[in-house]
């Protein structure tokens, strides 16, 4: 098979070496977490080194890990009218989220689809703090949940400043942080987040694990998304996955360990890449790019470039790359967070451009290769139209 060039790491990331061979020693472990023998306590030691190696990556206690099967499901969890603070048992009656969050965010956990207000973004696609502040004042309490980093554009969210408006108007706050992890600082505390919600198989970790993570046991879920056994606290009932959880924990470590040389290593390659972009067709257009970034993340479009003929040109080249989130089922679909931002039609056959710590000069090289070719017919596209 020809040699490929994967430019879809916000869909998912390659696996950790760490991280398989965590997951391989835990599927040694034949004992069930919550029993009391030997090997019961075996396996609850393993989850339990993990859920303070995942603590450590957001600054949060180790108590307050919840571990879940996804990072939907995180957001499914946190996102609840029932949410507790300091005891204070009444419901909360709205939920605010930003124009440009993921599909988990967007359909409301369990908040009924009436009580869900958008706030919009501005051109680059960040949040309108105004906005925000002006939807809390006309009635509290209200969750809000805004995302760390767009998983389509990479742009870095406002959410300090935001956690600062909510909480004064008494909001509990909730912060998406899937994207983020791993590949920018992630600090509970500096973000403001009551409640953070992280995937495993962004960071270098498998599929089928993710975190739910609160700042403190004063934040309290009373009525869990999944009932039965006392798994989790309480908080999350069913025998733990215990592979998956320890190489989440695993990845998480080295994620934390190696953060500094793998974020100058993507934002190197990153720009070489967008410069390639633009050097090779002047007219492309990279979103969000006066906007504070994720080191990794190019979304952009060309006048004239069909997103899915994009997708499958690259494909054929050698190259995975994808149009916009990976959430749809594999299906190519308007992107709600260039209409958020106000792009023009015309320019919202985006594609977006992922790469990772694994990444090459020789993977850049390829697809500057493979996108010259196709900015040559669309070129020839554009001198037609002039014609």
């Amino acid at each position: 098979m020809a040699e490929r060039s994967y430019f879809d790491w916000n869909a998912t990331a390659p696996l950790r070496p760490e991280a398989r061979a965590a997951l391989e020693a835990a599927l040694a472990l034949g004992g069930n977490p919550s029993s009391v023998h030997a090997e019961g306590r075996a396996a609850r030691h393993a989850v339990e080194i993990a859920r303070e190696q995942v603590a450590a990556l957001v600054g949060a206690q180790p108590g307050d890990v919840v571990f879940t099967s996804s990072g939907t499901e995180a957001n499914m969890a946190a996102l609840t009218p029932a949410i507790e603070v300091d005891g204070e048992k009444r419901p909360r009656s709205r939920l605010l989220i930003s124009a440009i969050e993921h599909a988990s965010v967007r359909s409301g956990g369990r908040f009924p689809p009436e009580a869900i207000e958008e706030m919009p973004v501005d051109a680059d696609g960040r949040l309108d703090l105004a906005a925000l502040e002006r939807a809390l004042s006309r009635q509290a309490p209200a969750v809000v949940s805004v995302m760390l980093a767009n998983n389509e554009t990479g742009v870095l969210q406002p959410v300090a400043e935001a956690a600062a408006i909510v909480h004064a108007a008494g909001g509990l706050f909730h912060v998406d942080a899937v994207q983020a992890a791993g590949r920018i600082g992630c600090d509970m505390a500096a973000l403001g987040a009551d409640v953070l919600t992280l995937s495993a198989h962004k960071i270098g970790g498998p599929k089928g694990a993710g975190a739910l993570i609160r700042r403190g046991d004063h934040i309290h879920f009373p009525s869990p998304l999944i009932r039965g056994g006392g798994q989790e606290r309480g908080l999350r009932a069913g025998t733990e996955n215990v592979p998956g959880i320890v190489a989440f924990g695993a990845a998480a470590a080295a994620a934390r360990r190696n953060g500094g040389s793998e974020v100058s290593h993507m934002l190197a390659l990153r720009t070489r890449l967008e410069a390639g972009l633009r050097e090779i067709l002047p007219s492309a257009v990279i979103f969000g790019q006066k906007a504070e970034r994720l080191p990794n993340t190019t979304l952009f479009a060309a006048p004239g470039m069909k997103a899915e003929t994009a997708v499958i040109a690259f494909d054929l080249a050698g190259i995975a790359i994808s149009a916009g989130a990976a959430c749809s089922s594999g299906k190519v679909q308007p992107s709600h967070v260039l209409a958020a931002m106000k792009v023009p039609p015309e320019l919202r056959g985006a594609v977006r451009v992922s790469l990772g710590w694994e990444t090459t000069e020789a993977d850049i090289e390829r697809f500057q290769n493979a996108w010259r070719k196709l900015a040559t017919t669309l070129s020839k596209g554009e001198r037609g139209i002039a014609a």
